[in-house]
């Protein structure tokens, strides 16, 4: 699911936040001809924390890094495989759920780190349960935002009319470019034109897929369609549709939730927006009953998007409160 987080607030405790550049950028090969774009910033000997981004396919940003306090954080961000300046772009060639969480441990050997707290929103969120379900010893503490577990039911609501209730003039845009017979299973009528020969109909459905998410992210959205550039299209549809159409390559649907015994000691807070319209608070809240080192903070008047305002002051207290422990 989408991250929109390029326009983040500067009015919420600005010390914390401060424009900070990478001390180290490296590109690390990972088989199956993927490279990926592999960053570090912060305090070289400061607490670790990896940060996810979203979609699957939406690539990390210079914004994401500043959650974090650069003196007291070392603050690590990678592109996943066939996104952002991880090459090759926009392929899904060997790009499945296992491969990324494969790459995590990749970069967490290859920067000499133990264990580390794990930031993800979105899509992030559910990579970073999957990482720490597989790889609990490396985890110290985790900071999740609007949670997806890649159920049949989050896509159903999503790409099946559940959403459409609630912005039926964004969802008939994005119908538009699907014939009415094909539309009872839109993800599959997408794949066949995001991975078609038809190269203008494909930029056109990576736009029109692109748009449906990010208009719906924020509660302040009035609807006006957020496509993004159609260079970032392209990787974010494709990539996306990939991982949908295959279920995110669990295992079973309620994976997530069977799982998390697996990390039942390790501290956790989710922040959630109460009217996140891309994932619906249930998801959250059906995770923190299940998890009893968790806790849940419902943000009222506040959707998907992390740059949202009181989604950025939870996360930073998230992060104030986990960060050192």
């Amino acid at each position: 699911m989408p991250e929109q987080v390029d326009n983040i607030t500067n009015l919420i405790r600005p010390q914390l936040f401060p424009a900070v550049s990478p001390y180290m950028t490296t590109r690390l090969a990972v088989g199956d001809g993927h490279e990926l774009y592999v960053e570090c910033c912060g305090n070289p000997k400061g607490e670790p924390v990896i940060v996810l981004h979203g979609g699957p396919g939406g690539g990390c940003t210079p914004s994401m890094r500043r959650y974090f306090d650069p003196e007291r954080h070392r603050i690590v961000l990678f592109d996943q495989r066939g996104c952002g300046r991880s090459t090759p772009y926009a392929s899904t060639d060997a790009n499945t759920t296992w491969h990324l969480v494969d790459d995590i441990e990749r970069i967490r050997a290859l920067l000499g780190i133990e264990r580390w707290m794990v930031f993800g929103g979105s899509w992030g969120a559910t990579l970073a349960l999957l990482y720490a379900q597989s790889h609990p010893s490396r985890v110290r503490a985790m900071v999740l935002r609007g949670v997806f577990t890649m159920t049949q039911a989050e896509l159903d609501w999503f790409y099946g009319g559940g959403a459409a209730k609630f912005w039926p003039d964004s969802w008939e845009a994005f119908c538009a470019p699907i014939p009415v017979e094909e539309r009872g299973d839109m993800i599959a009528a997408y794949r066949k034109r995001l991975f078609g020969d038809d190269i203008t109909a494909a930029s056109q459905a990576a736009l029109a897929w692109t748009g449906w998410e990010n208009t719906l992210a924020f509660v302040s959205s009035d609807g006006t369609s957020h496509t993004g550039s159609p260079h970032y299209a392209r990787a974010f549809a494709r990539i996306e549709n990939h991982y949908f159409h295959n279920a995110g390559f669990l295992h079973s649907d309620d994976q997530i939730l069977q799982d998390l015994p697996r990390i039942a000691d390790i501290p956790a807070i989710i922040v959630q927006g109460r009217y996140d319209m891309v994932c619906p608070p249930e998801t959250a809240a059906k995770l923190a009953a299940n998890w009893p080192s968790a806790q849940l903070r419902l943000v009222g008047m506040a959707g998907h998007a992390m740059s949202e305002p009181g989604i950025t002051a939870e996360l930073l207290r998230a992060v104030e409160q986990l960060g050192g422990a």
